[in-house]
């Protein structure tokens, strides 16, 4: 239950907070999902903008924006456990959403793991190409442009 407002807002690259995103990241994708450790980190963390939710004194959601030059591509996209089904995801893409277009990039893209796309659908992502392969997890392209 949340108990607190949720706090979104970008983080600089290993910052406190950017490395709670980094912990939760790693409980979600590594210890939960079984993504491989070499995987999950890259040398995009260095350059992305990192976007954390907070609530209940912790962080709770996790994100990266990686700047192309035509689209904003969202994610590493994480929530705790302990806050799923609570709308904090949604509130996590919609404010990733707003920030691109607040840097001047309206058009943003990412890469669901296929059972999620229902999610990103109703937050106006359209799936688009064939199922393919990362880090062992089906996955699809999806846009909202």
């Amino acid at each position: 239950m949340i108990t607190s407002p949720l706090t979104l807002l970008p983080v600089p690259v290993f910052s406190p907070l950017c490395n709670l995103g980094f912990a939760l990241r790693r409980e979600v994708f590594i210890l939960e999902q079984n993504v491989p450790e070499e995987l999950e980190h890259d040398a995009d963390d260095l350059t992305a903008t990192h976007i954390v939710g907070i609530a209940d004194g912790a962080v709770v959601a996790v994100l990266r924006i990686l700047w192309k030059s035509d689209y904003a591509k969202i994610g590493r996209v994480a929530v705790a456990r302990s806050h799923r089904g609570k709308n904090i995801g949604a509130q996590l893409i919609r404010f990733a959403i707003d920030h691109a277009k607040d840097q001047g990039q309206p058009r943003c893209y990412l890469e669901s793991q296929a059972d999620k796309t229902g999610f990103y659908e109703r937050l106006g992502f359209n799936a688009y190409g064939e199922i393919f392969m990362d880090a062992g997890i089906p996955h699809l392209r999806m846009k909202n442009f």
